[in-house]
């Protein structure tokens, strides 16, 4: 079905409509998976709704800026792809689905995140990238099973003390904010494996030597005098890395050496269930 032709269809509120929008979608797939990105799609069609068993449910890069009540029939899903749609606010229908592990609110126009959102206690990942949040809402700090969360591409300028009290945490994604300074939670966060503070504007780094399960820092493209100092074995991506040392002290003046611009880390690809 062509995309013009779909963008059509989606305006009109009939069920034949809705069900050309699926195609030959009328049972239950049998691997449990509905995936409808890219589909002009101005609402989710009601008849997806009745797949009570469904696990996946990818509604990507549509036009959606709501969804309706009947979804809470969905209570197998597991994940949950919302991301290049039109959100201004999470629809709280979203919040019921308990089984949720994986959750994709990127690319949207999210200001906040509701209180009910702690009601996903199953939540392991969370992607809210490329919002317009200018504080990580706490009540994220509330879902005490999140492994990785992913918050760049926002306008945060710190993060929550509460934030330690997520210690299933192990990722954590900030590049694109506004970070003046090395959020200071992260510090007590002994569990984190990869923090990435790139492109942001950190003048100063701390000391990360004493982060045992740190693995990988990324901190490019900051306005920084000194790389951040990290336990043996620690990948670090920014200017004095590994290849390259700091800055030389010449007469307490800091005298840089031109470095090229390290790359950025490959696009992150939606992982699946474990």
């Amino acid at each position: 079905m062509g995309n013009s032709l779909k963008a059509v269809v989606a305006f009109v509120p009939s069920n034949e409509c809705q069900k050309y929008l699926l195609e030959d979608l009328e049972e239950m797939p049998v691997d449990k998976m509905v995936d409808l990105s890219g589909s002009q799609l101005r609402r989710l069609p009601l008849h997806i709704c009745s797949f009570r068993e469904l696990v996946k449910l990818y509604l990507s890069d549509n036009n959606l800026n709501h969804l309706p009540p009947e979804l809470e029939q969905l209570q197998n899903l597991q994940i949950l792809a919302l991301d290049f749609n039109n959100f201004k606010a999470l629809p709280l229908v979203v919040c019921t689905l308990k089984q949720l592990c994986i959750l994709y609110l990127g690319n949207n126009k999210l200001c906040s995140l509701p209180l009910e959102l702690r009601l996903l206690q199953n939540l392991k990942t969370l992607w809210i990238e490329s919002n317009c949040l200018q504080y990580l809402p706490e009540v994220v700090c509330e879902l005490t099973l999140l492994k990785t969360l992913h918050a760049g591409s926002n306008a945060l300028r710190m993060l929550p003390t509460q934030l330690r009290c997520l210690q299933e945490l192990r990722t954590i994604w900030l590049s694109g904010n506004l970070l003046s300074e090395f959020p200071a939670v992260l510090l007590d966060m002994p569990f984190l494996e990869v923090i990435d503070v790139d492109r942001n504007s950190i003048r100063f780094f701390p000391s990360l030597a004493h982060l045992p399960g740190l693995k990988l820092v990324i901190y490019d493209h900051n306005p920084c005098r000194n790389a951040p100092k990290v336990a043996k074995g620690v990948r670090r991506v920014g200017r004095w890395s590994e290849e390259s040392p700091e800055p030389r002290k010449r007469s307490g003046a800091v005298v840089e050496i031109p470095l090229d611009e390290r790359p950025s880390p490959p696009p992150a690809i939606k992982p699946e269930l474990e």
